[in-house]
């Protein structure tokens, strides 16, 4: 698994973790609804700004999110 998928597989299980919608993620992170779905598709890799303000909403490190799990 690329980091890209790590971070996809990371951001929608913390995610629903947290009972958030894509929706409420995005408005809290500055971000379209689309844009997060296609990162959690893993179909668009994030810059680290965006992977920030993601953590930032998600309220985690952002090593958090593109940490493999297991590591």
């Amino acid at each position: 698994m690329d980091l890209k998928e790590v971070m996809a597989v990371n951001v929608r299980r913390i995610r629903h973790d947290k009972q958030m919608t894509q929706e409420e993620l995005a408005d809290r992170a500055g971000l379209s609804a689309r844009y997060v779905g296609a990162i959690e598709r893993a179909n668009k890799a994030a810059s680290v700004t965006i992977l920030g303000r993601i953590a930032e909403a998600l309220g985690v490190d952002p090593a958090v999110l593109i940490k493999r799990l297991g590591d």
